[in-house]
This record gives C-alpha cells, sequence and structure tokens, in this order.
C-alpha cells in the first residue's frame, strides 16, 4: 500500500509518560510539542488512558498537531470497534490523526487481559480482515487515513506493506531501520521509535538509559528482534551492555542526537518518534524538548 494520507512530518514525540500527567498537563504537553513544530504526537497504551479518549483530548487541545497511536493493542478491543474509533477521529480531526496498531505482548494480553496470545500474527492477519469488512453507520472521514503496524519480524514488515500503510517499530536501531525498509519495499511509511537522553557524560546517560530500557529487555519480542539483528544474549544481560545500551539510545549533546536521528532517515525512515528519557518519568521533558528541536527540525 502506499504512505497513509495523514501528514507527520520527518520527526515527532514519542511520550508514553503522558499517562503521569494530570489530563490539564496533558494538554499542555501537546500544545507545547505542538509549538516547537514537532510532526505528531505519539501515544502509547498498556493500563493506562484509553488511547482514543485521550487522542480525541488532545487534538481538541491543539489546532494542528496530529496524534498516532503507538500503539493501540488489538486484543483490548474487537475490529469493528477499533475501526470506528479510528473513523470517528479521523472524521472530527481531518488529516490529524494516525491509527498504529500491534499484538502487544504476552504479559499483557495473556497475562492481563486473560486472552489467548499463542498465534499474534495469525491473530493479526484476521483482525485486519475483520476491521475492513466492519460495518460503520455514520458519517466518515472523506479519505482513508491509513494505519500502520507495529512490526519488528520480516513477516509483520512485510504484513505492515500488504495490508496496512507502512509500520511502527519500537526499541530499534538504524541497523534494523535499513532491514525494515527492505521487507517493506519503497512505498510504505516507516517510523521507528528512538530512545535519547540528553546527557554528555557516559556513566549517567548509560545509568538513565538503562533504566528506560529495563523493561523491555524482559520482553520476547523485543530481545527476539534484538539477537535478530547481531546482538548476543550477552548483550541483553545485567541491564544491557554499554554496546546495546548505545546503540538503542542516542545519548550526549542536541547534534548527537540528531545524528542519530539522521541515521534512521539515511537508513529509510520517513518519520522519526523521538523519546526523551530522564530521571524523573513522570515529569515532563518540556526542556528536553525545547533544546531539541532546532537541531531536529532545523
Amino acid at each position: 500500500m502506499s504512505k497513509p494520507t495523514v501528514d507527520i512530518g520527518r520527526v515527532g514525540i514519542w511520550y508514553g509518560g503522558i499517562d503521569g500527567l494530570a489530563t490539564p498537563e496533558a494538554r499542555r504537553a501537546a500544545q507545547v510539542i505542538e509549538e516547537l513544530g514537532f510532526g505528531a504526537l505519539w501515544l502509547a497504551e498498556a493500563v493506562g488512558r484509553d488511547p482514543f479518549a485521550s487522542a480525541a483530548i488532545l487534538l481538541s487541545a491543539t489546532e494542528r498537531l496530529p496524534l498516532a497511536t503507538g500503539i493501540a493493542n488489538i486484543y483490548a478491543r474487537d475490529p469493528m470497534t477499533m475501526a470506528a474509533g479510528q473513523k470517528t477521529l479521523a472524521e472530527a480531526f481531518p488529516g490529524r490523526f494516525l491509527l498504529g496498531l500491534g499484538v502487544s505482548h504476552g504479559h499483557l494480553v495473556a497475562g492481563v487481559r486473560k486472552h489467548d496470545y499463542s498465534k499474534p500474527y495469525s491473530y493479526m492477519v484476521e483482525y485486519l480482515d475483520r476491521m475492513d469488512q466492519s460495518l460503520f453507520m455514520a458519517i466518515g472521514p472523506s479519505e482513508n487515513p491509513g494505519r500502520l503496524l507495529a512490526a519488528l519480524g520480516p513477516k509483520m514488515l512485510e504484513l505492515s506493506a500488504a495490508r496496512a500503510n507502512g509500520s511502527h517499530p519500537y526499541f530499534t536501531t538504524p541497523d534494523h531501520t535499513v532491514l525494515a525498509r527492505e521487507a517493506m519495499g519503497p512505498d510504505a511509511l516507516l517510523a521507528p521509535e528512538q530512545m535519547v537522553v540528553l546527557h554528555t557524560d557516559a556513566s549517567e546517560a548509560r545509568r538513565i538509559a538503562r533504566a528506560g530500557m529495563k523493561i523491555y529487555l524482559g520482553l520476547p519480542n523485543y530481545t527476539n528482534n534484538l539477537l535478530r539483528i547481531g546482538f548476543d544474549d550477552s548483550d541483553i544481560a545485567d541491564g544491557g551492555s554499554d554496546r546495546l545500551v548505545d546503540a538503542i539510545v542516542a545519548w550526549g549533546t542536541e547534534e548527537q542526537i540528531a545524528a542519530r536521528v539522521a541515521e534512521h532517515h539515511a537508513a529509510g525512515a520517513d518519520h522519526v518518534c523521538v523519546q526523551v528519557l530522564q530521571e524523573s518519568p513522570t515529569t515532563m521533558p518540556e526542556q528536553q524538548w525545547r533544546r531539541l528541536a532546532p537541531a531536529l527540525l532545523g
């Protein structure tokens, strides 16, 4: 498929910590991101706020900023409900809502939601079929806004190009971006996430990075992908080797972080979602966004 009709620019902000803000402060976070000129704000779904309700609140608080889900969990709602949520927001806010879908993780799907997680790829294929066949007897958007899939391995990346408008890889490297572009071909949108730490001291930067990486190094979807792209068990153990930390998290000056984002673009990314890691994950990283904006958007 071709790229989605929603224009999310070259660089956006991925902000999972927004659920830790009271709603008035979350609105202000979206307004700051819009003011700075970032192309999109990416929202996650785990066990916090509903991403569709949050998107409606934040879209209403801004004038131009697109909202993207990174990602909406397909086990959290049936395909008709997912399609209805997408079309409702796309009609209400033309050109400003991009749906990212994903299979999430076993501990959240089987452990928390009590669903069967035995065949996530097959479930995604069937889910997309049912989305496409869903009834929607309301006024919808004037054009199909498109959708992205969370994808890491070859099969899901290929599905992202064949049955969606692109992919949103998370917890990856520019080397993975090369592989993703090769798997998807030239036409689909590729929007990887990039963790960053604005700190020039290696020990301190890596300490903050490891804290942000910790949960992901215990999830098979991510560790299997790391092994697939050239890391080994010793890199993943004990909080991550320096080699792995430096590959997953860009740290240093604004210019050094911008250089990593540029690596993704050179590797085939259309858009890079920057996630700022900091000492306090519950504090809005406004100052870091303001420092990064000139380097990333200039």
